[in-house]
């Protein structure tokens, strides 16, 4: 017996399918594709699910100084003129940061293994911002499954499809 479905593609492109479908399912919370690919999907993404909630709280909070370049109203640099060279003023800034602990740097390189670099289009090209995923499943989906035990998607057939008659479903975060 298989341990996968092959889905009637090459292995580089069920790959590259799998990983786009994993990404576009947690990012969007949803996505509408045929029943075998949901299930390959849904297999790939309680697994990283589940590492999330597993390491969800595993990090130090550190306070580290900064150097930060100081702006003007406007939002701009200021500048001042040295040696008749315009440089930029910088002001230093204390933030707190999380500082992985080893265990949780492993789970998210093994999910940036599945995951594909997410960006947010806006209006204008200077608007377009990366989504770090890892940080989403850490964050926000990690909490709200932390008193469950496996289970986070579910499959819910929606028809036929027009085209081909394949069995259509929708998989979304439960």
């Amino acid at each position: 017996m298989a341990k996968y479905r092959k889905l009637g593609r090459t292995s580089s492109q069920r790959k590259a399918l799998l990983r786009n479908q994993v990404t576009n399912l947690l990012y969007n919370g949803r996505i509408i594709t045929t029943e075998a690919k949901a299930k390959e999907v849904k297999k790939i993404a309680e697994g990283l699910i589940a590492l999330a909630v597993k390491e969800k709280d595993n990090f130090d909070e550190v306070t580290v100084q900064c150097k930060v370049a100081k702006k003007d109203k406007d939002g701009k640099r200021v500048k001042e003129v040295v040696d008749g060279k315009n440089v930029t003023v910088y002001e230093t800034v204390e933030k707190t940061i999380k500082k992985d602990q080893p265990s949780r740097l492993h789970a998210r390189r093994q999910m940036l293994k599945v995951l594909y670099p997410v960006t947010e289009k806006g209006d204008k090209k200077r608007d377009t911002k990366s989504v770090n995923v890892p940080n989403m499943l850490f964050d926000e989906i990690a909490p709200k499954y932390a008193n469950r035990n496996g289970g986070y998607t579910r499959i819910v057939k929606i028809g036929q499809r027009k085209g081909d008659g394949a069995l259509e479903v929708v998989l979304e975060l439960v």
